[in-house]
């Protein structure tokens, strides 16, 4: 999701204005505070991140923290 509110209220800009990223169900480095463009690809890639070790899916209920 791109969200533009919080709370019923714009997002300052420490906050990731004028929008924000939002993956829902997953961890939060899965949601990018600062938008600078959107691509769509037909094969997932790892990111930042996941680069780094980190889970590529990063569902916190099966606590996928680490690759």
């Amino acid at each position: 999701m791109i969200t533009y509110r919080l709370n019923g209220k714009p997002f300052a800009l420490q906050h990731g204005a004028p929008v924000r990223g939002l993956v829902p169900d997953l961890y939060f480095w899965k949601s990018a505070k600062w938008i600078t463009g959107v691509r769509f690809v037909k094969l997932d890639e790892p990111g930042y991140w996941e680069n780094r070790g980190y889970n590529n899916h990063a569902d916190p209920w099966k606590e996928e923290r680490y690759a």
